[in-house]
């Protein structure tokens, strides 16, 4: 099948994905919806930064491609999707399924007129939303929360660690966050849950300045930076929370989409993952 855009995915990625997309409901009429147009639409609107007005006649109708990206919101499909290629990269890297190492940080960024909760950060003095994410060892996003951008990061914290699935948890016994996460509303979830993992305040060492490499933090820039490539991330354009973070997992499932199976026709530099300074961990 041609790519009539970039950001089309391919035979080989589309392979990966289909199982994964819900058949049409039992009973009801045979789905005449073409779904690889559908999610090459929801690509091409999340990574070009696209208005749903706005999407190119060729791909599939505005309404049709924003119900089944609401539907697919409500009914946990972006995640799953999420979670079934981070597998496949992490084995495909011989690690584990499930990472045993995890980080944990936040990202706020500029809202839009768009409406829906607001705040102001006054750390970043950004009016806007906060992206809580936490990421495996190699920078693969496990879960997000979006809140407004006053949330306290320790606060905020165990709402998106509510986020982890028992499989996610299945072989985690450490989550490092920096300074913000040294807060007693999260330190008393961590008891109250008897959550099998630990939470770990890496801080920079005294007196150093400049760019430092913390052991199972950095990789959380990465992961921010990644996100950042899609310009429907550039800033927070959703009307709802819920929105936003469907939006950064349908980022993420692209990247690792990208890295399972390269595009031969799209000139890129190989993925590689350094582990250094970290120890290499599962």
């Amino acid at each position: 099948m041609n790519k009539a855009y970039a950001t089309d995915v391919t035979d080989d990625q589309w392979a990966v994905i289909e199982p994964s997309i819900p058949p049409a409901k039992h009973g009801g009429a045979p789905r005449t919806v073409d779904m690889r147009l559908v999610y090459n639409t929801i690509l091409y609107i999340n990574r070009t930064g696209c208005q749903w007005a706005m999407v190119p006649k060729d791909l599939a109708k505005r309404s049709t491609a924003f119900d089944y990206f609401s539907l697919w919101k409500k009914n946990g499909i972006w995640q799953k999707l999420m979670d079934t290629l981070r597998r496949q990269v992490r084995t495909e890297a011989g690690r584990a399924p499930e990472p045993q190492k995890a980080a944990i940080d936040s990202q706020t960024v500029k809202g839009s007129e768009a409406g829906g909760p607001r705040g102001y950060d006054g750390g970043k003095k950004i009016n806007g939303r906060k992206r809580h994410i936490i990421v495996d060892t190699m920078g693969l996003l496990l879960v997000v929360l979006v809140t407004s951008a006053n949330i306290d990061d320790g606060t905020g914290a165990p709402e998106v660690l509510k986020l982890l699935s028992e499989e996610h948890k299945s072989r985690l016994d450490e989550i490092r966050g920096d300074k913000k996460y040294n807060n007693r509303t999260l330190v008393q979830y961590v008891e109250r849950s008897q959550a099998r993992y630990k939470i770990t305040v890496v801080e920079r060492p005294a007196g150093v300045q400049g760019l430092v490499h913390l052991p199972y933090r950095w990789v959380v820039d990465h992961t921010n930076a990644w996100t950042g490539r899609y310009r429907r991330n550039s800033k927070d354009y959703e009307r709802t929370t819920s929105s936003s973070e469907a939006m950064v997992k349908v980022s993420s499932i692209h990247l690792m989409l990208k890295r399972l199976r390269p595009d031969p026709d799209t000139k890129a530099a190989k993925f590689t993952y350094t582990p250094s300074p970290m120890k290499r961990a599962a």
